[in-house]
């Protein structure tokens, strides 16, 4: 179940239990979805420099490293262990990570920015996508942890509790959009688009105000699909709809309905329809294909690029298109994405197939295509920042800092607070602007990381920041007094990591 093969996930350990909670993750972590690639030496170096100024740090403040880890130094101190390891690419001074009043106070004056994450996940109570819940039990065979020896384990961590908790109190998101993944097998979907909407409502009536959104997942060729869409518009109405180009993601085994953006014939009709309901935003999942899942499903590579993007946002104008992990393609596998992501941007200034999204606003004439974050940023902040700077780089100067759009693909990382200081403090190396004609990001709550975090979502999907109820709802009242009580995150990441 899931991308990952029992031998695969053998060799792999999952990361709550494996990596160290250090505030922001030394290593890449990945969901059954796809191969993580193994520890750096630089994130060796980084992870143990992290936990050197927890220690150090902690006792300053007279804290236990884990504790300290927790406030808000912590998280300064993260970046800067980054910095002395990759160069001054983050925003962080010795003088914050040290002082947890100083770190605090700057963490206060950003807690009020508008984030709004419009790419979340969790799993289903009935799922029956177990590899998490197999990984666990292997370390409980094999001794690593005796907590775990001879209990049955759960999943507990990556469905809706543990979403909300760290969605809305770990972390400053305001508003988090619900997304899923359809399977040829009903059973495998993560959510249906019943329950979606139903998480959705069960949020925003317990805060009193507009606190999530969510999608309606559309699938091209499976049977029954334009009958899904007639009854999600009717009965649903979805704040945007999702779609997964290469089909199956979940099981790629079973991928039998690839399919095309620009197919005149299955997907116009569809756009059409979204159009005459009133609804225009479609997500769609590119990216995240990397040369070793080629070569396991070669029949569905040429539909995970972007190929098809240009001519649908051509045809289609009214439609504002989002493409997710902004189709970028270097994730995991035996070191393409620390490699040869990277290596492909200093050789070429380009990354495949990043930057041919970016390129698509000059090249077809069109304004309606955006980029999402999601697993472009978490996973190349943790493994190269340079190349996430790069990232950010490429996708401004081709979509426009309006056209960029913060998602985080939590929960499978943990809660969001890393990524979302790792933005705040995210900026391009001056060669590297000097070079590229890059522009730079700016301060945490400058004009380009207001527009990513939250506006240009709030934007499309007719979100009032100004006149919304989240600054005093009841969620503003319950984080407020979890605040209170002294927030306690966890810095777990679930999934796989590969082990030391």
């Amino acid at each position: 179940m899931g991308m990952l093969s029992d031998e695969e996930q053998a060799a792999l350990a999952p990361a709550r239990l494996a990596s160290s909670p250090t505030p922001v993750p030394t290593q890449v972590v990945s969901s059954d979805e796809f191969l993580p690639v193994a520890q750096t030496e630089r994130q060796r170096k980084v992870e143990a420099h992290m936990n050197a100024l927890g220690d150090e740090y902690g006792r300053q403040n007279g804290l236990s490293r884990r504790r300290f880890f927790q406030t808000a130094a912590g998280m300064a101190s993260a970046f800067v262990a980054m910095n002395e390891v990759y160069g001054p690419i983050y925003g962080a001074s010795p003088a914050e990570a040290k002082s947890v009043d100083l770190a605090q106070a700057r963490a206060d004056g950003l807690k009020d920015q508008f984030i709004m994450d419009v790419h979340t996940h969790f799993l289903r109570d009935d799922t029956r996508l177990a590899g998490f819940v197999r990984g666990r039990e292997a370390v409980g065979k094999a001794g690593w942890n005796p907590a775990l020896v001879d209990r049955p384990q759960t999943i507990d961590d990556l469905k809706y509790p543990s979403w909300f908790k760290e969605i809305y109190l770990d972390s400053d998101t305001k508003v988090a959009l619900i997304s899923g993944a359809p399977s040829e097998d009903p059973r495998d979907w993560f959510l249906t688009n019943d329950m979606k909407l139903d998480a959705k409502s069960r949020v925003n009536q317990a805060a009193g105000s507009r606190r999530c959104l969510s999608h309606a997942i559309f699938a091209p060729g499976y049977p029954g699909w334009m009958d899904e869409v007639d009854r999600a518009i009717a009965e649903l109405r979805p704040d945007s709809w999702k779609g997964y180009t290469v089909g199956d993601n979940t099981n790629k085994d079973l991928a039998r309905h690839p399919w095309r953006m620009d197919d005149e014939t299955l997907v116009y009709p569809f756009y059409e329809k979204l159009l005459k309901a009133g609804h225009d935003i479609v997500c769609v999942h590119k990216g995240l294909y990397p040369p070793s899942t080629e070569k396991r499903w070669p029949h569905l590579v040429r539909h995970a690029g972007v190929d098809d993007v240009g001519k649908a946002a051509r045809d289609w104008p009214q439609i504002r298109f989002v493409i997710y992990h902004s189709a970028y393609r270097w994730t995991g596998g035996a070191g393409a994405l620390a490699k040869d992501g990277f290596a492909q941007f200093e050789e070429t200034g380009r990354v495949e197939w990043t930057s041919d999204l970016a390129d698509i606003p000059a090249r077809y004439g069109v304004t309606n295509v955006y980029g999402d974050l999601g697993q472009i940023f978490a996973q190349t902040t943790v493994v190269e920042p340079r190349l996430c700077a790069a990232l950010m780089g490429i996708l401004i100067k081709g979509l426009g800092a309006d056209h960029v759009v913060w998602g985080t693909d939590a929960v499978w990382t943990g809660a969001p607070q890393w990524q979302i200081e790792a933005l705040r403090r995210l900026e391009i190396p001056e060669d590297m602007q000097r070079k590229h004609g890059f522009t730079a990001l700016g301060p945490a709550d400058g004009p380009v990381k207001r527009a990513i975090f939250g506006e240009n979502s709030a934007r499309m999907y007719r979100y009032d920041v100004q006149r919304a109820a989240w600054r005093d709802d009841r969620f503003a009242a319950l984080k407020m007094d979890y605040e209170r009580r002294g927030r306690e995150p966890s810095n777990l990441r679930y999934g796989y990591v590969v082990p030391a």
